[in-house]
């Protein structure tokens, strides 16, 4: 009986706990189900779905004449939802899709159809066909067989990346840029565009497949830059240097071409040497950001604030004392031994006399250093101009105030050192002096654009602002046409268009060794009438090649002038009768012209440059083909009735 007791009393406790064990987990799936139904579920959704950020497309960025800098270009990854597909469209469908998927990415029909009976025999929802399939491919994907009766029916799993791509390669890459660097850095905000959102459902680990949901946002693509960057002047531009920079086996250098009335930049190259390879590329943006002591291109400032502060005159003689003056404990030297003798002013510019400049701000301001330093301020030296492009280089021109100045700054700095300044800065003075004493704000940018919705104009926000009167631009004007013709830059001249500036060449962290030189020009053309202003600087060219700006940096702007006046329609732009001294036989043609403007002349054997003149001022369209002096062919027979819009085509030799 005890026994049998003792049995009864654990069935007993084992029951109990049994129906308390029941009800605890019928409870709990009662509060589950019903008290906690929504936090539960709520759980589970964050488990199984989830929004993922749709990245927008970012905008294009254009050169002026709207050729392509930089794209954003869509690739995709394509998959399979083989679960999803009913049994008849999958049956009806796979050996078409087998073949199309065969021809478009190499394997056999065999192969894909076994592949795709392999992933609806496993219930494989996110089978992987092929990725980096362009914009036009995918297009195509879509029209399959099977694939396209949409995402559900069709079981397509499309995943969109984009991808940045520069088409002009390497050429401008620091300009147009990447990451904060450049256009792509300075208007992100209005290329970045709108992020959008879109569920994906978890069907794997490390695998989630995108549903379509009311909740669905897409993304809203960035705006597009036009720049007033030209493919073709960069082009130029960047080999021009290019080949410089390898012939001098310099560590880097940088041009800006410059549109002179209205500031636009038409090409900005910046080209350093790799360490490892010894190739160029665009290794940092140069001209923006990099502050050098500019040299002898600096005499054109140091001359302006004297003519502008009315001490000098360019008919004042200066001794340059055998080309060597001292100055406390340091000597100014002119490059040329025994020194130019007794110069005048304007001779002293032509051939870029230190002695004779120490002389000029010496005699003139050494009581008063202030008045010529602030008269340097006031023509704006001292002020960065304002980049949106990031990373503009601080100028500095020392002031008597300063603590480190001393009794060499003053002789030192009429002729560049002791100053810093960046290349585009220079650019900015010299285009003013070029503008007749107006400084216009360099311009990177002409409109930002919403496809073919204009949404901000810069072309109508250009800044200008006097430097100089008009008459002391004038006489720098030419002085810089003659340094070309018959000073420091006559190397470059060229008898078919005009040219002007002024060479630079200074010694660079001379205070760790001497041989190191920054090779510089700077100028416009055509001389007359200037249209394009631009900017050569050579660093650390081999000294042993060649180390004179007239040597290494202007030779840089005279391919870029003479390239630029052959493949760019400047023929329009250009009043040929200023520029070029007409022959004979073009002034006879001249005056037959202005009779009759009906009739072709016969052009043949005439100066390519007197054609084209006589050409315009009959009102006629030109275009130049071939390479020469002298007209060979014309379109257009001499003698035969014209219309005043007939283009006339010139073949030269």
């Amino acid at each position: 009986m005890t026994n049998n007791k003792d049995i009864l009393n654990r069935f007993y406790v084992l029951l109990g706990f049994i129906i308390l064990l029941a009800g605890f987990v019928g409870f709990k799936l009662f509060q589950i189900q019903f008290l906690e139904a929504e936090k539960y579920k709520e759980l589970a959704d964050k488990t199984v779905y989830k929004n993922f950020t749709i990245p927008p497309n970012r905008g294009n960025i254009y050169d002026a004449n709207m050729n392509l800098l930089a794209t954003s270009v869509p690739k995709y990854e394509i998959r399979f939802d083989a679960k999803t597909v009913s049994d008849k469209n999958f049956k009806e469908n796979l050996v078409p899709l087998s073949q199309e998927l065969s021809k478009m990415f190499g394997n056999t029909p065999a192969h894909c159809q076994h592949k795709l009976k392999k992933a609806r025999a496993t219930n494989n929802r996110y089978l992987f066909l092929a990725k980096n399939v362009d914009y036009s491919d995918y297009m195509k994907i879509r029209e399959f067989p099977l694939f396209s009766l949409g995402a559900y029916k069709g079981g397509l799993i499309a995943e969109q990346e984009v991808t940045r791509e520069n088409p002009l390669g390497k050429i401008a890459e620091r300009s147009i840029g990447r990451g904060v660097v450049g256009f792509e850095g300075a208007f992100d905000h209005y290329l970045k565009g709108e992020k959008g959102q879109r569920m994906k459902q978890k069907i794997a680990q490390g695998q989630w497949k995108p549903l379509n949901d009311l909740n669905e946002v897409e993304p809203i693509d960035g705006y597009d830059i036009v720049t007033t960057l030209d493919a073709n002047i960069q082009d130029i531009a960047h080999h021009a240097l290019l080949e410089q920079l390898e012939i001098f086996e310099a560590d880097h250098g940088s041009v800006v071409v410059m549109e002179t009335k209205t500031g636009e930049i038409k090409a900005i190259a910046n080209l350093g040497r790799s360490a490892t390879s010894g190739k160029y590329y665009e290794k940092l943006n140069y001209a923006i950001r990099e502050a050098h002591e500019p040299g002898s291109t600096f005499k054109l400032m140091a001359l302006a604030a004297a003519l502008e502060d009315q001490v000098v005159d360019t008919s004042a003689v200066f001794d340059t004392q055998g080309g060597k003056i001292k100055y406390y404990d340091r000597v100014v030297r002119d490059s040329r031994i025994g020194g130019y003798g007794e110069i005048s002013l304007a001779e002293a510019f032509r051939v870029s006399s230190n002695t004779a400049f120490a002389e000029m701000v010496v005699n003139n301001y050494e009581n008063q250093p202030e008045k010529f330093v602030n008269r340097l301020y006031n023509m704006g030296l001292n002020e960065k101009i304002g980049f949106e492009i990031k990373g503009e280089g601080t100028p500095r021109i020392p002031h008597p105030q300063d603590d480190n100045w001393y009794g060499t700054t003053l002789p030192w700095l009429s002729f560049g050192y002791g100053v810093s300044l960046t290349s585009m800065k220079i650019l900015n003075f010299y285009n003013a002096i070029a503008n007749d004493g107006v400084a216009v704000s360099p311009k990177f940018v002409r409109e930002i654009r919403d496809k073919n919705k204009l949404i901000k104009d810069y072309t109508t926000t250009t800044k200008s602002k006097s430097i100089c009167s008009k008459q002391t631009a004038v006489i720098l004007q030419d002085l810089m046409k003659q340094t070309v013709t018959d000073g420091t830059a006559r190397n470059i001249k060229n008898d078919n268009f005009s040219m002007a500036g002024k060479t630079g060449t200074c010694q660079t962290e001379y205070w760790i060794e001497s041989g190191r030189y920054i090779s510089s020009f700077v100028g416009y053309f055509p001389a007359e009438t200037p249209k394009y202003t631009v900017s050569v600087v050579v660093h650390k060219p081999n000294p042993s090649k060649g180390y004179y700006g007239s040597t290494v940096a202007a030779p840089v702007f005279q391919k870029i002038a003479h390239k630029m006046y052959k493949d760019t329609p400047m023929q329009d732009e250009i009043n040929f009768v200023d520029l070029y001294q007409p022959s004979e036989h073009f002034l006879n043609y001249f005056d037959w012209a202005q009779k009759y403007k009906t009739v072709m002349p016969n052009l043949r054997g005439m100066p390519i440059m007197d054609a084209v003149s006589l050409l315009e001022n009959m009102g006629l369209s030109v275009k130049i083909t071939g390479t020469g002096h002298v007209v060979k062919e014309q379109s257009v027979p001499n003698g035969q009735q014209i219309e005043l819009v007939q283009p006339v085509k010139l073949m030269v030799n």
